[in-house]
């Protein structure tokens, strides 16, 4: 369904992402994870199409997105890492604005609309600004935004956060059911445990460059390695954390310069 070619891009000159390529196929969940400054937000962002690549291509349905953006983000639902809301609408309101730009009938988005905001226990809520909202209600109503016009590809960048804990189990449901549908889902996070628990395959990436791409278990196996945790930090050769937190605490009580 999706495919990233090669794609590269470089900022004043510097790489930031260098021969990324993988696939998603319909009905998957893929993990794509990397340290901070690793590539992920400008991998992520030439796929829907904000940004565009130096190099490489990115294919839906093996046409390049670029042929026809408005086609490929009918079909295309993001939630991305900072909920960059209009704070001044209401969660119904916000919905509706989406609605309307995804050429949805009033009707139709009455109807879904209503419905996502009770399911996301944003009923009481619906009619109130979003100004008023907590971290976690404004996260839901990016997911519900992302899921209105039904897509059949979806891009979650750090989805839980701000999600309390039975939000978080609804929405690791909710994945489960997408996939079932034959969505193909794209899953940024850095909370490993839970891409352990419900990506079919991950990629990991790391200085712009992609060095796994494999089942969760796999990865595992292959590096002798009891969870992705370890897998995770021996690729991207991360640094010892409990050494350098020791080091801070040290740093703490200093007393004289």
């Amino acid at each position: 369904m999706l495919e990233a070619q090669h794609l590269y891009r470089s900022f004043r000159g510097i790489a930031a992402v260098s021969d990324v390529s993988f696939r998603l196929a319909p009905g998957e969940i893929v993990g794509f994870l990397g340290p901070n400054g690793a590539g992920k937000s400008t991998t992520v962002k030439m796929i829907t199409g904000m940004l565009r690549a130096n190099d490489g291509h990115v294919l839906f349905e093996g046409k390049d997105i670029r042929e026809d953006m408005v086609a490929y983000r009918s079909v295309l639902g993001y939630v991305p890492e900072e909920a960059h809301l209009y704070s001044y609408l209401s969660g119904l309101e916000y919905l509706q604005l989406v609605g309307r730009l995804r050429g949805m009938g009033e009707a139709l988005i009455e109807t879904k609309a209503t419905s996502l905001l009770r399911h996301l226990q944003l009923e009481s809520w619906q009619h109130s600004p979003i100004s008023t909202y907590s971290k976690g209600m404004r996260q839901r109503v990016l997911i519900a935004s992302a899921l209105i016009h039904n897509p059949r590809l979806l891009i979650f960048d750090e989805p839980l956060s701000g999600l309390d804990v039975l939000t978080a189990r609804l929405f690791k449901d909710l994945l489960e059911e997408l996939a079932a549908q034959g969505k193909a889902i794209l899953y940024i996070s850095h909370v490993l445990e839970v891409v352990e628990q419900i990506c079919n395959r991950v990629i990991v990436i790391a200085k712009g460059k992609v060095l796994a791409d494999a089942p969760p278990s796999e990865l595992a196996a292959m590096m002798s390695l009891p969870n992705l945790e370890h897998v995770f930090a021996q690729l991207v050769q991360q640094q010892d954390t409990r050494s350098v937190a020791h080091q801070i605490t040290e740093v703490m009580q200093i007393t004289h310069a």
